[in-house]
């Protein structure tokens, strides 16, 4: 952390007693690329409290969107589930969706069932990362071992299906790239057993901490307005209250199903919109991913076996036209915006990223802030610096 003080922001007035006081700019970042990412904060504050805070983005940037207009619709799969590593899976089904609906093409049921599986076990492997490094950043250790025990767990039946533990590259345009191996069915239900079985454990150390408590609660409230405003998605809108997530109110894949009347699925939302708020709608999401989870392996073993992808033309190309698909990413709103002109590759693919605006509202939400709650607010935007930079 470094002091910038600039003539034209560093003013000079009296404070408290008399004494003279000075507003200073500060930079928070920018960070290694080895912790969350490259972001740079730039705040102004007037001793301990923030008057101003300005995210200032891009140090990551690495052209995704010129990057699609150069290869075709197979190829741009490999970039889509890029900018957020931690919800891979999730990032490619936007891609994948968006040209299927331009072709007119139907997906085999089974991929359905599939994709809506390993999606939901990404969103569950999202969610633990955040509820293990929250605590972190605000000085409690212990928790991450905890929710990396149960991250294990998943990222095994997770990469026994596709092949990779981070960018997973599983999905294809008609399906999936091969079926679940042998067996996995009851692995994965396995898995989801066990995760179930001692999430307690990390809700333990989480749920009632008064240190936790003290550092969040009251702290960065967001209202419904400025989520509005600023176009805040995911977790960090439902925990204000804003009562939408994509899966049940414009339904892709499965979710039609799943959250209908009787169905395992259910928006999870708080008031409060505090950084407890939003801790606590991540905590609460993950009992009912793997619920969502649990409905869709029992869903596929009455399926039994059949065909997992649509058999593709050598070269692919798509309709003239423009198509926008949007997904519930696990942090929030994912946007696709798919213009063809009839060739194989995109004329434009523009991406709309969740982390982006949800890392905007910082400028909104910091100021009059302390500096020691900066870091519970920035924590609690749940956000990956690629996913904003793309």
């Amino acid at each position: 952390m470094s002091s910038e003080p600039s003539q034209r922001e560093l003013s000079v007035g009296m404070g408290a007693g008399g004494l003279a006081t000075a507003d200073m700019v500060l930079n928070i970042g920018p960070q290694h690329p080895a912790t969350h990412g490259v972001l740079r904060l730039r705040i102004v504050v007037d001793g301990e409290r923030i008057v101003r805070a300005d995210p200032v983005v891009g140090y990551m940037h690495r052209g995704a969107e010129k990057l699609f207009e150069v290869r075709d619709y197979r190829q741009i799969v490999v970039l889509a589930n890029r900018h957020d590593w931690l919800s891979a899976f999730s990032s490619e089904l936007g891609v994948v969706l968006g040209v299927e609906s331009m072709l007119g093409m139907e997906v085999p049921e089974r991929a359905v069932w599939a994709r809506t599986l390993l999606a939901e076990l990404n969103r569950v492997l999202n969610h633990l990362m955040f509820l293990g490094s929250y605590p972190l950043e605000l000085g409690a250790i212990t928790p991450i071992f905890y929710a990396f025990r149960e991250r294990e767990e998943l990222q095994a039946v997770m990469e026994e299906a596709a092949g990779g533990r981070l960018h997973y590259m599983f999905n294809r345009v008609g399906g999936l790239k091969e079926d679940l191996p042998a067996g996995w069915l009851d692995r994965a239900a396995a898995a989801v057993t066990s995760v179930r079985r001692r999430l307690p454990d990390l809700e333990a150390m989480i749920v009632g901490n008064e240190i936790l408590e003290a550092r969040t609660r009251g702290v960065g409230v967001l209202t419904p307005e400025t989520i509005a405003a600023y176009g805040v998605s995911g977790p960090i809108a439902r925990a204000s209250g804003v009562d939408v997530d994509l899966r049940r109110d414009e339904p892709y894949l499965a979710y039609a199903e799943l959250f209908a009347d009787g169905g395992p699925g259910r928006v999870v939302t708080r008031t409060d919109g505090d950084c407890l708020a939003r801790l606590e709608v991540l905590l609460e999401q993950v009992h009912v991913s793997l619920d969502l989870a649990d409905a869709c392996i029992d869903r596929m073993r009455s399926l039994g076996r059949g065909p997992v992808n649509v058999r593709l033309p050598k070269v692919l190309k798509v309709p003239e036209g423009d198509q926008y698909t949007a997904t519930e990413n696990p942090l929030g709103f994912n946007g696709y915006y798919l213009v063809s002109r009839g060739e194989k590759t995109p004329w434009r693919l523009k991406l709309r990223s969740a982390s982006f605006n949800n890392v905007s509202v910082l400028g909104e939400v910091l100021p009059g802030n302390l500096i020691a709650d900066m870091v519970a607010i920035l924590g609690s935007m749940f956000f990956v610096v690629g996913d904003i930079d793309k």
